[in-house]
């Protein structure tokens, strides 16, 4: 049995952006509950040169929008990257999930072969539906959702493994 383009997409975005509001909610409960200012977590890197927690969540969500987006053949919503705090990043997880849970499958199945046209960096390249999902979007969203979890936990928000795959 196959697994369709949408099974692969929507619902695993989904799942990943719950979870996320999940660890958000916890990231701010620990900040309330001793009594941290909050852009200390939000502004927090793993690295000098990485970038800081608001913006691994601001290109989550963006991979999850962008590519389920993207895969039905619809406009891109495009967020203004300005939150600063706990409430607006849930806020913005929030709007994506609900952008995620919009599509239903008639949209994204049979996008396999579609052509995807991606501009960054002022370069513009085109691949293939199937090879964006599984070779960019998805790694790309694990990789930003990866490092926001793991910032946090290194700052000594109690969260684990069922928080992240959204189990708790």
């Amino acid at each position: 049995m196959q697994i369709s383009m949408y099974q692969a997409s929507a619902p695993v975005f989904a799942q990943g952006l719950r979870a996320l509001v999940g660890i958000l909610k916890k990231a701010n409960a620990h900040c309330e509950a001793r009594n941290i200012d909050p852009s200390a977590l939000i502004q927090a890197r793993l690295y000098p040169d990485m970038l800081p927690f608001n913006r691994q969540i601001h290109l989550c969500t963006d991979f999850a929008k962008g590519c389920t987006a993207r895969l039905a053949g619809v406009d891109l919503t495009v967020f203004a990257d300005t939150e600063t705090s706990f409430s607006e990043l849930i806020a913005r997880v929030e709007k994506t999930l609900a952008i995620a849970e919009g599509f239903s499958a008639a949209q994204i199945d049979g996008s396999e072969d579609k052509d995807i046209t991606l501009v960054r960096r002022g370069e513009t390249s085109i691949v293939k539906g199937r090879a964006y999902l599984l070779e960019q979007a998805m790694p790309n969203f694990y990789f930003h959702l990866t490092t926001a979890f793991d910032i946090l936990r290194h700052n000594g928000v109690e969260i684990g493994k069922k928080d992240f795959l959204g189990l708790v």
